[in-house]
């Protein structure tokens, strides 16, 4: 049975060292020190083994190879506080059998491994020493730092074992390699390994050789170019035909730009054009404004892509909360540049109400993929110029958007942010949005042409990310280029965590307030949300922890106090008396409704109030209507009128009966057919005396029928419904599955009842006659909730 011998363990990190080889290197590692401590307190003896991977700081028996070389310490100098400089020689291999130790230094037992035997006759042994011998002479003859005397070395050695491991210990190879030399213990094996890793590192030098001298040629060839031009030059002063030194800057910026054949060409025919002006005229203006313009273009210059799904979930959830399917969306974006890095850009449309995080987004987006980011707003755009830029000959003539923003960005494939292109408008000048059906067409802007640059200008690489509040007023055939990934509204409780973790923290950091300064309760950020703000986004309440940071810092300068605490009993002290009362719904009043209303920003809760009068039949539409909302309105009499005696009405009240419908808060514009059923349940109150209950709000479009058609905003509609108190939404039955895309905390709050006909939404919301409450309808309820798929709207209505 073979000896096992108990010493301690040093782990190299890159490094082999072989039996009767000497190698010098440093140590900085405490336990790697350590355990030289103790081999130099025995007898100088070491276990040297190499690591597996070289980043491991503290290695296990797992992390090392199981074989290694028994080594002794020659020498070991301090070089540093932390380091030591040691001199080692190899004296026999050996397999670490077990490493019992770890703290403070490895320590394990080891056996000695025997050398195999030499079993190859004379003339095969003196015909591998030979071939060692070519190959090490070949090799020192590529690697100068080789001497003379390592190669005489080789050539006399006439052990295969020893030999295979003096020229391993020598020449550069990987450490995997070498342990795989080391591993090996029949020395012809052992040496005919050594001599085809010979083989491939001479192969490897000679193609090194040969592009060193590619690269020396081609450096002497512009060396020589430079020495004619510059004599030509001489000979030119000497001749008085002196080139102008602006014309030959010119060119040689032009030589320097990674530019296409075509755009070389434009561009040095302009530079002739300039040689022919006189310096002064006013065409050489247009033409060195149009050169300057030119070669700022950041021409071949692109950023390094960094397409990594992981990376971006981190930036992506560090810089906002919630919006996980919009995050979802992006990562699947990246994923695919990850897998398809020549992917074409897509152009992405980010939709939502203001202050959701539509530019930040694509802010995080660009940080993610490591691209520059280029801004442009689009709001209020009205020129096509704007755009595709204006003919160099005019006055002043500049650039379009597009090209600008690349220049500025110092890439051909920046992120550029499209912001507000909802807001683009048109006029006799022409229709920007038109021209921007080029730019955000990855089909057709590789060869994007601007006005004023003329040359093409290949915009395939760059990713284009757009946003808008709405998609209504984007053209239909702008629209279909982009792909919608649409922001919604916050709930509160996601206002909550966004103020907690984000607001406030940033407030207090621009206002040089520390952590301890000033501490504002959970209930407190509530009550801001509900009784100072009133937005889909956060963008108010940023403002208002921004007001408790300024009164904070007041009363810490004045000396009132050395920390404030906010809670809802003192906010008034801080941001004044609360602007919106929570809300407060009439007690089951007749000939009024709650009606649902989507806008821009968020959700609305939106009364119907109606009033029958003794009259002629007259039709009143009050409140700032749209023309579809007043058809809505004549559909919805229509529809009662059609079932007037089913609904104990009297049929002739078209004739002595003026109607009056009207919708507060007159100075709002309000259109869309959703209000259809909150109109019709109102007027058949107003007709037949019947109170409606209060805490039931409803949508959907009316037919004459008496049908209950889809509306689009179910999720804006149902938050405002939450926020109001609502206790009961009424929504059209193929709006159910649209149910999946709502807040949790929304739909475990309310009661949903699906409708198809009108006569469930008068049964629901309606207090029958000679009745203090209605029996409930059960078979429209949505008692449990089970998701389907989503359904794809068109964009939403107002109402």
């Amino acid at each position: 049975m073979s000896e096992t011998l108990n010493m301690p363990v040093l782990a190299l990190r890159g490094l082999t060292i072989f039996p009767g080889c000497i190698l010098s290197f440093d140590v900085e590692r405490d336990i790697s020190i350590r355990a030289l401590e103790k081999a130099m307190e025995q007898d100088q003896y070491i276990f040297l083994v190499a690591q597996r991977e070289t980043g491991t700081d503290q290695p296990g028996e797992k992390d090392l190879y199981a074989v290694g070389t028994m080594s002794v310490i020659r020498q070991i100098l301090r070089i540093g506080d932390a380091a030591v400089r040691v001199i080692m020689e190899g004296k026999a291999r050996a397999r670490l059998r077990r490493l019992w130790q770890t703290e403070p230094y490895l320590q394990g037992n080891v056996e000695p491994l025997k050398e195999g035997q030499v079993r190859i006759s004379g003339l095969q042994l003196e015909a591998l020493l030979r071939q060692t011998g070519t190959n090490f002479a070949e090799y020192a003859s590529l690697a100068p730092r080789l001497g003379d005397e390592m190669t005489e070395t080789v050539m006399n050695d006439r052990e295969p074992g020893h030999l295979a491991d003096f020229i391993a210990q020598n020449i550069m190879l990987s450490y995997e390699d070498k342990q795989a030399v080391l591993e090996e213990l029949r020395p012809v094996q052992r040496l005919r390994k050594v001599n085809e890793l010979l083989a491939h590192e001479v192969e490897v030098l000679s193609f090194e050789h040969e592009l060193e001298g590619q690269i020396r040629r081609e450096m002497v060839e512009v060396q020589r170019d430079h020495i004619i031009r510059e004599q030509i030059r001489l000979l030119q002063h000497e001749l008085g035909e002196d080139e102008d030194t602006e014309l030959t800057e010119y060119r040689m910026k032009i030589e320097e730009r990674k530019l296409t054949d075509e755009v070389r060409e434009k561009l040095l025919k302009e530079v002739d054009r300039l040689a022919k002006q006189p310096y002064s005229s006013a065409e050489a203006s247009v033409i060195r404004n149009y050169l300057d313009v030119c070669l700022e273009m950041p021409w071949g210059q692109e950023t390094k892509e960094r397409a990594s799904v992981s990376a971006a979930r981190k930036l992506l959830d560090r810089d906002h909360f919630g919006l996980e399917k919009v995050k979802e969306r992006i990562l699947e974006f990246i994923a695919v540049r990850q897998i398809n890095p020549d992917a074409k850009g897509q152009i992405i449309c980010l939709v939502g109400p203001p202050g959701v995080g539509k530019t930040s987004i694509a802010i995080s987006v660009a940080k993610a993929l490591n691209r520059k980011l280029a801004r442009l707003s689009l709001g209020g755009v009205r020129d096509e110029a704007d755009i595709r830029g204006h003919r160099k000959t005019y006055i002043g003539a500049m650039p379009g958007r597009i090209v600008t923003a690349i220049s500025q960005s110092g890439s051909m494939n920046p992120l550029l942010l499209l912001d507000e292109i909802d807001k683009m408008g048109s006029d006799y000048r022409g229709d920007p949005s038109a021209a921007m059906l080029e730019v955000l067409d990855s089909e057709q802007n590789y060869a994007f042409r601007d006005h004023f640059l003329e040359i093409p200008l290949d915009l395939s690489k760059v990713l284009f990310i757009t946003t808008a509040n709405t998609t209504s007023t984007i053209p239909r055939p702008l629209l279909d280029r982009m792909e919608v990934i649409e922001l919604t509204s916050y709930t509160d409780e996601e206002k909550l965590e966004i103020a907690r973790r984000y607001l406030l923290p940033k407030q207090m950091k621009e206002h040089g307030l520390k952590k301890t300064a000033l501490r504002v309760s959970d209930e407190a950020i509530r009550a801001i949300i509900t009784g100072y703000t009133r937005e889909s986004g956060v963008r108010s309440l940023e403002r208002q922890m921004g007001k408790l940071c300024r009164k904070t810092a007041m009363c810490l300068v004045s000396g009132e106090a050395k920390r404030c605490s906010v809670a809802p009993e003192n906010l008034e002290e801080y941001l004044g008396v609360r602007r919106y009362q929570p809300p407060t719904l009439d007690k089951d009043p007749v000939g009024v409704v709650n009606g649902l209303a989507w806008t821009e920003a968020g959700g609305e809760l939106l009364e119907v109030e109606v009033n029958v009068m003794e009259g002629t039949g007259k039709l009143e539409l009050t409140g700032n209507l749209g023309d579809v909302m007043k058809e809505s309105a004549h559909a919805a009499v229509s529809c009662i009128r059609s079932r007037a005696g089913q609904l104990g009405i009297d049929p002739e009240f078209y004739k002595n009966k003026d109607i009056h419908i009207h919708f507060p808060e007159g100075a709002v514009p309000k259109d869309g057919p959703s209000a259809g059923v909150a109109i019709t349940t109102a007027v058949v109150s107003a007709l037949t005396g019947r109170k409606v209950r209060s805490d039931v709000a409803m949508t959907g479009e009316v037919t004459l029928r008496g049908r209950v058609l889809a509306i689009g905003g179910l999720k804006e509609k149902t938050m405002a419904a939450k926020r109001n108190g609502i206790r009961t939404v009424l929504i059209p039955k193929e709006n159910v599955r649209d149910l999946a895309e709502i807040d949790p905390v929304v739909r475990e709050s309310l009661r949903f009842v699906s409708a198809e006909m009108v006569d469930t939404v008068l049964a629901e919301a309606l207090y029958p006659v000679a009745a203090e409450r209605p029996e409930p309808v059960q078979e429209p309820v949505i008692t449990a909730f089970v998701p389907v798929e989503t359904a794809v709207h068109d964009a939403p209505l107002r109402q």
